[in-house]
Formats: structure tokens, sequence, C-alpha cells
């Protein structure tokens, strides 16, 4: 950015202390101050990381750049200014990655490349069917519980539940996993805060039956607002913000069928209800 300012300046003498000083005034400017720079470089490389197919490395500018914010497929991804190494994208798919890089002023550019992964990690890939709902519902059961106020509903990416009158309703899907080995179950949520709610994810080999409350296995992770979260707006992992639960590792003792089952209900599940995308069961590899 050029910038011209044009300047008067005066003399002053001060007698009493025999001491003087210039004072110069900007009285035009044509095109800013300088301290902005609109020009921030936010463009960045993407490289396969040749330890793994699902691994890559993304490389971006330093220069000028006070503050960089990286999302990786709509998630907010941790890293330094310019760089994030060796992000793990265990599923087969295509990812949408942007670089937003913060120079002078608060000026912010942004810089989108897409990332095509063409096998699921064996081990970390999803085992879930549409985690990231994108058809809608897909795979997903809808299981009525009480009531009638609280419903689930479908869009590309997401379901969200809304309702009040602590009615309460669920969704499932069945999958297979194998003894003892341990999985991760993990989503993310987003809400702007409900009031004597509760918010569920349970895992267990006991089938749901419609009209019937389903607690089998215990809640996992899940929000609470008697507890302390789920009060205020939130937007994450629900196993980095929620605060009820057993845990977000899990494992069964035989190979075969599991339910995962989310349900939620309440007073008053917010002006926007919880809306949940990126739904994850992933084996840890030993």
């Amino acid at each position: 950015m050029k910038s011209t300012i044009k300047k008067w300046c005066s003399l002053f003498f001060v007698a009493s202390v025999f001491a003087g000083f210039t004072a110069c005034t900007p009285d035009e400017t044509d095109l800013g101050n300088g301290l902005s720079d609109s020009n921030v470089d936010a463009t960045f490389t993407v490289s396969q990381d040749p330890t793994s197919p699902n691994k890559f490395n993304l490389q971006g500018k330093t220069t000028n750049i006070i503050q960089s914010k990286w999302i990786i497929d709509g998630v907010p991804n941790q890293g330094q200014i310019g760089v994030v190494k060796n992000i793990f994208l265990p599923d087969a798919g295509t990812y949408t990655v942007t670089h937003s890089a913060i120079g002078r002023g608060g000026v912010a550019n942004n810089s989108t490349q897409e990332i095509i992964v063409e096998t699921s990690d064996p081990v970390a890939g999803n085992i879930l069917i549409d985690g990231k709902f994108p058809d809608g519902q897909g795979a997903w059961q809808v299981l009525n519980i009480s009531g009638t106020a609280t419903n689930w509903a479908f869009a590309q990416g997401s379901a969200t539940v809304t309702g009040s009158s602590n009615a309460q309703q669920a969704i499932y899907q069945a999958v297979e996993v194998q003894a003892n080995r341990q999985y991760k179950l993990d989503m993310v949520v987003q809400g702007s805060g409900a009031t004597d709610t509760w918010f569920e994810v349970l895992a267990s080999d006991v089938a749901p039956v419609q009209n019937q409350d389903y607690s089998a296995g215990g809640t996992r992770i899940g929000l609470s607002t008697w507890n302390g979260c789920g009060n205020t707006a939130f937007n994450g992992k629900l196993s980095e913000i929620g605060c009820t639960g057993s845990g977000a590792i899990i494992s069964f003792p035989t190979t075969g069928i599991i339910y995962i089952v989310i349900k939620s209900g309440g007073a008053n599940l917010g002006t926007t209800g919880i809306k949940v995308s990126a739904v994850e069961l992933r084996g840890i590899a030993e």
C-alpha cells in the first residue's frame, strides 16, 4: 500500500527555557496511514507426508503475518503462524482447507484449497456410515422416546435437535466393532445455550426399542446444564466441551453389532437447538 502525506511544520521558541521543537501535522492522506496491510499473503502449499497417505503438511507464509488461523473441513485446527504440520485425514474423501492470514491492523485474507484422500486409514478410519450426514439422514434412524415436542431434523452435513417440555428423541445407528479394540467416540456439537437440558451419547450392544427410553451402557459423552455445560453458546468437539459421561474411549468384550445412540431432551434446547456434525467412531492404534 502506498501512502502520500503532505506536512506543514512550524518552529516555535519557548523563551522561558530557551528551547524549541518542531511540530508536523498531516493535512492530506491519499491511501491510508500505512498501519494496515491489505495485501497479506494467505496462500499455502500442500505436500504429502511420506509416512502415510492420510497425512499432509500445510505450509503458509510468515512475512508480515501476525496470526494464522486454519480451518480443516469446517473445523478449526491449531497451528503455528504460517504452518500446520502433519494433519491427519483418516477418511477417504475431499477436504476443504482454508488458511486465514492476519496482518497489520487486523486485516485478514483467506486462501482455500481442496485435498483429496484416496483411501481411509485401516485403523483410524471412521466406521460409522454417514457420520458427516452427506445426504441428510442417510443411515441414521430416529428413536421416538417420549412426547412430541423434541425432534431431530436432518440437513446436508448435520442433524439438529430442537425441543422443549422435557420431551426427548434420539437418533441411532448400528455398527460392527472388534472385540477388545479401543475406539474413540466423538462429534462436533453447536448450540446457542440451553435450559434444563441433557444431551447424551451412548454405545451398547442392546438394540433400541421405539417409544422406550435408552440407557444401556450409560452415557459415554454428553452435555448437561445441571453439570455446567450447554448453558451458554458452545461450538466444538463434544469430548472437549462436554461435562458428563464415562469417557470417549470405549471398547467391547466381543466382536459384533453395537448401537451408537444420540439422545436429547429438556425444558428448552435453545433458540437454535443443538446441531451435530462429524460423528466419529474410530479405532485407536495399539
